[in-house]
């Protein structure tokens, strides 16, 4: 009896490592290029950091942790830090509440809806070099459309990206203005995917449009709002160019974020290990982000 058992027990032992082996071929034409493009350039970015090379010399030495020491010992960088946290929030956070409510207001039967959803996603599918362009001519202080409109109702005209204290709202709004329409149609499918019956029982028991919003929309679509905040984070972490054409990391350094900083350490001062030391850096920033926005969204799921 204990013989059977031992050799039922191989076998399904035997099955099991099979099934894995063909789970892992399957999963192995997924794995080449992640680890060629991904998983490698990020260990050989780890080591470079570790090295004080140039770009043009054949030859460079082992310098350890001193580019990342050197960095926590500028002040300069944490005001890039806080430079990147504030483009970060500030482009996130718009761009997923207001592409709840264009979804939520877009997604009743309004006459022409289809096109304003057309022109809403629009932004998303225009080059952002020519959208920064013209955003840059909008908020130009002494031609600008946005000042002239501002006469028109007698407010006083704004520096925008000239000043130090305005230029960081302006990249913030162009990047919120691309991203609100690609936001607006992942909710609308998450709206789509919510059963009628359940706004229709709501509806017969009196519940309002924010108890409607609080407790049946928003926990329904959280998954969709996890999906969009870590993608946008990501988004606005790598974001250059529009901070490249509007403002060129100024005035001052008061558009410079840690990826415009990147740029710079690597192509115009040329030291490419300090430069992958703020690349590392920027991959931690989103690492840290991205756990506490799933902690965030499993807390919020289990509270409702």
């Amino acid at each position: 009896m204990a013989k059977n058992k031992a050799i039922i027990k191989q076998k399904i032992m035997d099955k099991l490592k099979s099934e894995k082996m063909v789970a892992f071929g399957f999963c192995l034409p997924a794995l080449i290029p992640l680890t060629v493009f991904w998983i490698g350039p990020m260990i050989f970015a780890f080591y470079l950091s570790l090295t004080d090379w140039d770009f043009m010399s054949k030859t460079y030495n082992i310098v350890w942790f001193q580019n990342y020491f050197r960095l926590f010992q500028n002040p300069e960088f944490y005001r890039t830090l806080r430079n990147t946290l504030y483009f970060t929030v500030g482009s996130v956070i718009p761009a997923v509440i207001g592409g709840l409510l264009l979804a939520i207001l877009l997604n009743r039967k309004l006459p022409g809806r289809n096109l304003y959803r057309t022109l809403i996603f629009s932004p998303w599918i225009t080059p952002m070099v020519a959208m920064a362009i013209v955003w840059s001519w909008m908020f130009n202080p002494s031609r600008g459309l946005v000042n002239f409109l501002f006469s028109l109702v007698n407010l006083p005209a704004l520096p925008w990206a000239s000043s130090s204290t305005w230029a960081m709202p302006v990249v913030i709004i162009v990047s919120v203005w691309r991203t609100l329409g690609w936001a607006m149609v992942f909710y609308l499918v998450a709206l789509d995917g919510i059963p009628d019956d359940i706004y229709d029982a709501a509806r017969i028991d009196g519940v309002n449009f924010w108890s409607k919003l609080r407790y049946i929309t928003l926990p329904l679509v959280s998954p969709t709002t996890l999906f969009l905040s870590v993608v946008l984070t990501v988004q606005a972490l790598r974001a250059f160019d529009q901070i490249d054409i509007i403002t060129q990391g100024g005035p001052a350094g008061a558009t410079r974020t840690l990826l415009y900083e990147y740029y710079q350490t690597a192509f115009q001062k040329f030291n490419a290990g300090r430069a992958a030391s703020i690349g590392i850096i920027i991959l931690l920033i989103a690492s840290v982000f991205a756990i506490i926005q799933f902690w965030l969204s499993k807390k919020y799921v289990h509270y409702q």
